[in-house]
């Protein structure tokens, strides 16, 4: 009998040690051959890369600040850091199912009972350790929990997409309220030139110079003006206040944005090698790690059909009440016990074929991320290339809006042409400049999103840093 349990044992043990495998891991690759670069860039004026800190590039102080700000109130990157903290929870519970159990069990009883001698009243009494250990033999613990680690690491990486899309969400809106002060200013500015070429229309009128279809069309013109200036006020409030959002904060009278005009914007910047910017984006890594969780958990699950091997251990001191007396001693012992599922309705094996098929789906969805990042990109270096072609023509045309401004008033003022020519190129005029501030906003905000579609690394400095900060709400600031 001894040697049969010592064969099973050393059986157990050589299982153990070579941990025979019971899944092959699937090979997890992106969809297709990489290009070696990206069709768009071939065609735009790259000068040189962004620093990895790419906001930096745009010199404004105040927009650092703001940046740094968010970086430490904003609550989504709050409930991010919770996830990374559930996710560090998760790995510790699973790692406790490849650690052996020990619980300490305790008995107390008090019994009376009648007897020959008389009626018994005695006391009895069982205090042990209990141990118990299942042994990994088909690795489902290890795998069980990788699956965990894997998914870890793939909430960090969640929380680096979100940094990265943060930064250039509060870019994004800190440059268009920037662009809506700057066409408040404009729009002012011809109010107020239009209401200087009113007074001149209305002397000219007093004055039988001009007909009164004239001031009739200045003054629609400078109503027109006039009404488009509610609108920027209302998109520059709707700015701040989503800014105010952005830094975790509620809306005030503390204005974020004190530029009022757009500044120079950063050279284009190369989008480097197709297959970097798959290493540098966190939504495709994210992807990839959950798609190698899974895998891991096909593992488990396939583990889970064969043979549990549990080692359980008792020991302790007790004391039984008899009526001829108390027997008093400790006790131990030692069981190897086998558990091999027979009939289970196919619960285990639907459980596989359910995983593997969530394993399909997310490989179709990893795929799909890999092939978004690369449209993004190169919709990102064709919308930077026409924006900065249209900046060009903007200029050309609000160039010879204002020489035509300047002709039509000179004729109109000599008598040698109607208003109509004035007001037609005083529209031109305030559209075209309008247009171009647009335009340069919208420049800013393509050079945001091919940064954005790049990826980077620059947020691992700041996770590391945040999950080094304990404080009375977790590892958050």
């Amino acid at each position: 009998m001894n040697s049969i349990f010592l064969s099973l044992l050393l059986f157990i043990i050589i299982l153990f040690i070579n941990g025979c495998a019971l899944h092959k891991p699937h090979s997890i690759e992106p969809p297709g051959p990489i290009s070696e670069s990206f069709v768009e860039e071939a065609q735009s004026a790259i000068v040189h890369s962004f620093p990895e800190k790419w906001w930096t590039a745009f010199g404004d102080e105040k927009l650092n600040a703001l940046i740094d700000e968010a970086f430490r109130h904003n609550l989504q990157l709050k409930a991010a850091f919770a996830r990374i903290n559930q996710s560090e929870a998760a790995v510790k519970s699973a790692s406790a199912s490849q650690m052996p159990t020990v619980n300490a069990e305790g008995q107390f009883t008090r019994e009376g009972s009648p007897s020959f001698l008389g009626d018994y009243t005695g006391n009895s009494y069982r205090f042990s350790l209990a141990a118990g250990y299942e042994v990994d033999v088909w690795k489902k613990f290890t795998s069980f929990t990788s699956a965990a680690e894997l998914e870890q690491e793939a909430t960090k990486e969640d929380t680096k997409a979100l940094y990265m899309s943060l930064s250039a969400q509060l870019v994004d809106t800190y440059y268009f309220a920037v662009e809506q002060r700057a066409q408040l200013n404009l729009t002012d500015r011809t109010i107020s030139s239009f209401e200087d070429t009113l007074k001149r229309i209305e002397y000219r009128y007093k004055e039988g110079i001009a007909p009164a279809l004239d001031v009739y069309q200045a003054r629609n013109s400078l109503a027109a003006a006039r009404a488009i200036r509610p609108v920027f006020e209302l998109n520059l409030a709707a700015a701040e206040h989503a800014l105010a959002t952005l830094l975790g904060r509620y809306p005030d009278e503390t204005r974020s944005v004190h530029l009022a005009t757009i500044p120079d914007i950063p050279t284009m910047f190369s989008a480097g090698l197709p297959s970097d910017m798959i290493a540098r984006r966190p939504d495709i890594q994210a992807a990839f790690l959950r798609l190698k969780a899974i895998d891991e958990r096909i593992a488990s699950a396939t583990a889970d059909r064969f043979p549990a091997f549990n080692l359980l251990g008792n020991y302790g001191k007790s004391s039984t009440a008899f009526v001829t007396g108390d027997v008093v001693g400790f006790f131990w012992n030692v069981v190897l016990s086998m558990v091999q599922p027979i009939l289970d309705g196919g619960r285990r094996t639907a459980e596989v074929d359910r995983i593997q098929a969530v394993f399909r789906e997310n490989l179709a969805l990893y795929h799909k991320a890999v092939l978004t990042a690369f449209q993004e990109v190169e919709d990102a270096l064709t919308a930077n290339r026409t924006s900065e072609k249209r900046i060009e023509l903007l200029k050309d045309q609000v160039n010879s809006s204002e020489n035509a401004l300047r002709l039509a008033e000179y004729t109109y003022y000599e008598g040698l042409s109607d208003y109509l020519p004035v007001l037609a190129a005083q529209q031109s005029l305030f559209e075209s400049q309008r247009e171009l501030l647009s335009a340069r906003r919208q420049l800013v905000s393509d050079r945001v999103q091919l940064a954005r579609a790049l990826g980077g690394s620059w947020m691992d400095e700041y996770i590391e840093s945040n999950l080094a900060q304990k404080t009375g709400e977790g590892r958050i600031r």
